[in-house]
């Protein structure tokens, strides 16, 4: 079985569009691969939490993956703090990367342009050396593939490029995987502005769903979504980013083709279409929110991330033992 390797932050609440794009796949891979899973809380580090929010959006992350039907018993899930090899492994990487591959990655250019709006030369040196933890996550398990959006393709190529060079410095070591880009719904839009991601922070919170979110204010935001002048339901990214963005919503949880669904609509106008959309969006949420008030009223959470940890370590503990061997860290066999 090909192993397959994602984590997500806990940063924030959880959004349809995370939902759509990371954690709805998931469960479906899970009988194709070997999943391996991890909430990066490390990587939530970048940027100032509140504690009380970090360990709260760190619950409902978990306990959302598994109302979504994510299964224990077929996925290593576990926190990435409690797997202590990454950072160690991070370190070790880090210093086979260069600032050039570093100042390069979207995030940290990101974040140089809002500092450089606020006048503020104050950047942290997490948000600049973090593609090197993330290239521990990754290569430490020998995973053949790493679902990601389009936006984070360039943190895998990173992983491979470094992989190629450990291994052609200290012989063979780290498996080079593989993007997964899914061809609909990898990235889900905003309601309000559908050029831009439909993102956590969301200044209005109108063009963003939250799992948790009432049904009722959910649907709302569906039928206030932005669309265009013109009412033929027809996908089109370029021209009709909006309408495009709800029928890549319809598709996935409606489970039709785009296509088809623009067929079913044909001659009819973004109302009706709204209306059946906030349906849908509705009835999904629900069967999620209802499975998460079980989840979270148990106590089986600590349980499943133990049991996630402890498989996750055996698995970092060999592979670490090994990196350390050949760069001469050790000095004896383990």
């Amino acid at each position: 079985m090909k192993r397959m390797l994602s984590g997500i932050k806990p940063t924030g609440r959880v959004t349809l569009g995370n939902y759509i794009g990371a954690i709805k796949p998931f469960v479906s891979y899970q009988n194709e691969y070997e999943m391996i899973i991890f909430i990066a809380n490390l990587h939530s580090m970048t940027i100032y939490q509140e504690p009380k929010d970090l360990r709260q959006n760190t619950k409902d992350l978990i306990a959302l993956y598994l109302a979504a039907g994510l299964d224990p018993e077929k996925v290593t899930l576990f926190l990435q703090s409690d797997v202590l090899e990454h950072a160690q492994l991070g370190w070790y990487l880090g210093c086979m990367v260069n600032m050039g591959e570093l100042s390069r990655m979207t995030q940290y250019k990101m974040q140089v342009e809002k500092a450089a709006a606020r006048k503020d030369a104050s950047i942290g040196a997490g948000i600049f050396n973090y593609p090197s933890l993330m290239n521990a996550d990754i290569l430490m398990y020998d995973p053949d593939y790493v679902p990601v959006g389009e936006d984070q393709k360039q943190h895998v190529e990173l992983a491979r490029n470094i992989a190629e060079r450990f291994n052609s410095r200290y012989s063979d070591t780290f498996k080079l995987p593989e993007p997964l880009t899914p061809k609909v719904g990898g990235r889900i839009m905003s309601l309000q502005d559908p050029t831009s991601k439909m993102s956590k922070s969301d200044p209005t919170g109108k063009g963003c769903i939250y799992i948790l979110d009432p049904i009722n204010v959910s649907k709302k935001k569906i039928m206030s979504a932005v669309t265009d002048s013109d009412s033929t339901i027809k996908y089109d990214k370029e021209n009709k980013p909006g309408i495009s963005n709800l029928l890549e919503i319809y598709s996935i949880l409606g489970k039709k083709s785009i296509p088809e669904i623009e067929a079913m609509y044909e001659g009819k106008g973004y109302g009706e279409f709204k209306k059946d959309l906030a349906e849908i969006v509705g009835e999904e949420l629900q069967k999620i929110q209802d499975r998460y008030q079980e989840i979270v009223s148990g106590n089986y959470i600590d349980e499943i991330l133990e049991k996630g940890a402890e498989n996750a370590r055996r698995m970092a503990r060999k592979k670490l033992a090994k990196v350390e061997r050949k760069m001469g860290i050790t000095i004896k066999k383990r």
